[in-house]
């Protein structure tokens, strides 16, 4: 983000902006960007080392001359790459959704079904991971591993119909 933020500050001055629409059109060096600009040689340099040490710039030495380039990489970029953080984002529903397992979980055990829509779907979609996808359950399997969760596991099955986690055909089970 530090290196980011340079970019941007290094970007908020009006010369640089200059050179770098000279660089825009050709690759040049001090002296012509100098003359082109009205300012000493020596401001010039100034300016091209800071955007050289930021990567805005690239040089190289062709004879007696350093000429400087554009990186174009930079700008090609949309600005929201150049603004957003480079820590991994939290996926701010994932924390939600483990916020809610730790309050309504204690040592494995579901404390109380929450009344909250929302909250009840993560905890009873967290009771379902115990289920394997594709695979047809008994009632009484169902009922055994509910109950390792909570005692009304009458409930729980319900419940976990209702919101379409589990399905239901006489007295077999399998999640959806």
């Amino acid at each position: 983000m530090k290196e980011k933020l340079e970019l941007l500050k290094l970007l908020a001055d009006e010369t640089r902006l200059e050179i770098l629409n000279i660089l825009l059109k050709e690759d040049s060096y001090v002296e012509k960007i100098a003359c082109e600009l009205s300012l000493t040689p020596a401001t010039i340099c100034y300016h091209l080392k800071k955007m050289e040490s930021a990567g805005v710039v690239n040089c190289t030495r062709s004879q007696f001359y350093i000429i400087y380039s554009l990186n174009r990489d930079i700008f090609e970029k949309p600005l929201y790459e150049l603004i957003k953080k480079d820590d991994p984002i939290i996926d701010t529903e994932e924390k939600y959704k483990k916020e809610v397992i730790s309050n309504f979980f204690k040592y494995g055990k579901l404390t109380q079904l929450p009344t909250q829509r929302k909250k009840r779907e993560i905890v009873l979609e967290e009771i379902a991971k115990q289920l394997e996808k594709g695979r047809k359950y008994g009632e009484k399997e169902v009922n055994d591993i509910i109950h390792r969760f909570h005692e009304d596991h009458c409930t729980i099955r319900r419940e976990m119909i209702a919101c379409g986690i589990m399905a239901r055909e006489k007295e077999i089970y399998w999640l959806i």
